[in-house]
């Protein structure tokens, strides 16, 4: 069975299949998937029978690991992380707000792969919104004051000991293995307008949350223009919903996209291992 690149139907996102991805793939496969990633920014490969060995390998084909900070992975893997929540859980639902994940970092991931493993009947979408449409459709006035500023990146808000994710969540029984750290407080400058590596796209590069200022201007003014820039990159037009199925990997392109989780699944367990494709 060949490889078949399935569009979604949406403005972006496409569904995978004809390949086996808890078996080695090929150079060739490889190949036309990254190919496929980079065209369509997120791809689901439905009925996927993997172990976290095979997670671990799929990924590796597409980058070296990245760094995954204030979350701890799972017991005898470095690089695995479990996105979950129990049936009871009562704590915030886990990145229930527009990002690119790890924006705050130096070198920011390329991309993410998301595999479920428990999968309630009902809620638990993902929604993604498409960076690189929302700045060719950005009217030209918004984009004549973003040209050539660079946004404050920094995980304070979400992983300082006084954040959102802080010491006060710890105590709130939330299943996830989150480590609050004051190196949240760490700040690191990414140009609004970026292009991407390999496609050399040009798109905006994350959103308010992670992005706490602009440098060179005064918070105020900063926080409004962050405020509208959000606003407008996160409008339905440029958003893709996916749908979870048990046993599906779905992979995106970090600098492409804004992504969130959403709820709706209250009184389901939901469980998925993550790893991160680290930059070159």
């Amino acid at each position: 069975m060949s490889l078949e690149i399935s569009p979604s139907g949406q403005p972006f996102g496409a569904s995978v299949t004809g390949v086996d991805l808890s078996r080695p793939v090929s150079a060739d496969v490889a190949s036309e998937i990254r190919s496929a990633w980079l065209q369509h920014h997120v791809l689901a490969f439905p009925d996927q029978r993997m172990n976290d060995d095979d997670l671990e390998r799929f990924t590796l084909l597409f980058g070296p690991f990245g760094d995954d900070p204030f979350i701890a992975p799972i017991p005898g893997r470095k690089h695995i992380i479990a996105v979950k929540r129990a049936a009871d859980e009562t704590a915030p639902i886990f990145a229930e707000s527009w990002h690119t994940d790890w924006s705050f970092q130096e070198k920011p991931p390329a991309g993410t792969c998301l595999y479920g493993i428990t999968i309630p009947p009902q809620g638990g979408d993902t929604l993604f919104a498409n960076q690189h449409l929302a700045l060719e459709q950005m009217p030209g006035s918004l984009r004549q004051r973003i040209e050539g500023k660079y946004a404050v990146h920094s995980a304070r808000n979400a992983y300082a000991p006084a954040g959102f994710y802080g010491e006060q969540d710890r105590a709130s029984g939330r299943s996830m293995d989150i480590r609050p750290s004051d190196d949240a407080e760490a700040t690191q400058l990414h140009p609004i307008i970026s292009y991407h590596p390999e496609t050399g796209r040009e798109a905006l590069f994350g959103c308010a949350g992670y992005i706490i200022g602009i440098d060179g201007m005064e918070q105020t003014e900063a926080w409004e223009l962050i405020t509208e820039i959000f606003r407008w990159q996160t409008q339905p037009q440029f958003q893709y919903r996916q749908e979870w199925q048990p046993n599906m990997l779905v992979m995106w392109d970090n600098r492409s996209l804004l992504h969130m989780a959403t709820g709706g699944y209250k009184g389901f367990d939901r469980l998925l291992h993550r790893t991160t494709i680290g930059s070159a």
